[in-house]
């Protein structure tokens, strides 16, 4: 249809066939840059929800989650105690530890990517018993 619309563009000199390919060029680079957001999106209806993926910390008892945190290396472990239970602001943390706040804030994401590797491993090993 683009083709129809500009073919009052085309000037007779040039070569159809490149300007032809151009439109459709285009027509694809704009295709693709409008839906490049969902791009990454997937059908609800093509999920399968397992059984098994209900919340892991609802199974945790506290010693278990005691147990966990005393696995983080020091550093780690005190910076996500003072941010997630003692409720400091990573900026308050960061001059408590002399650390930068940007550091504070990368050692948090750490700790909790620690504490996630450690609770589906222990989900795993809870699941293998069960079995």
């Amino acid at each position: 249809m683009k083709v129809f619309d500009k073919l009052g563009q085309y000037s007779e000199g040039s070569s159809f066939k490149g300007w032809l390919r151009r439109i459709l060029i285009n027509t694809s680079v704009d295709y693709y840059r409008r839906n490049l957001k969902h791009s990454g999106m997937m059908d609800v209806e093509l999920l399968e929800v397992e059984a098994s993926h209900f919340n892991v910390l609802d199974e945790l008892s506290r010693e278990d989650i005691l147990a966990l945190l005393r696995e983080l290396p020091d550093t780690l472990r005190i910076i996500f105690n003072m941010f997630e239970v003692e409720g400091y602001k990573h900026n308050e943390i960061a001059a408590h530890l002399n650390i930068p706040s940007s550091t504070c804030r990368t050692y948090l994401a750490r700790a909790k990517d620690m504490l996630r590797e450690k609770i589906i491993a222990l989900n795993h090993v809870r699941n293998e018993r069960a079995v």
